[in-house]
């Protein structure tokens, strides 16, 4: 994989980890962390997929690798979900 198809696929993950992220309605921080969603929604995605026995519906071929967009998207919306939950229980609700 070379320095062009590398920065095609953080683009591509950086877009569906944001678009992750905003069906989730909560945002952890800006473009390298929606870079970094988008790759474990990618990875939580097609963990999901293979587990229930679903089929990539549409995936990237970028430098010889799949990128999967669609188990991306709900991947990093899942795992935003998680992130929300873990923010709200830690840190708890701001005080009035």
């Amino acid at each position: 994989m070379g320095l062009i198809e590398l920065l095609i696929l953080l683009v591509v993950a950086a877009i569906c980890g944001a678009i992750g992220q905003s069906l989730a309605g909560y945002t952890a921080g800006g473009c390298l962390t929606s870079i970094v969603v988008g790759f474990i929604g990618s990875y939580l995605g097609v963990l999901i997929a293979r587990s229930v026995g679903l089929p990539e519906f549409f995936a990237l071929q970028i430098g010889g690798q799949s990128f999967p967009i669609i188990w991306s998207i709900i991947g990093a919306t899942v795992f935003t979900l998680i992130l929300a939950v873990l923010n709200r229980l830690l840190v708890g609700r701001p005080r009035i």
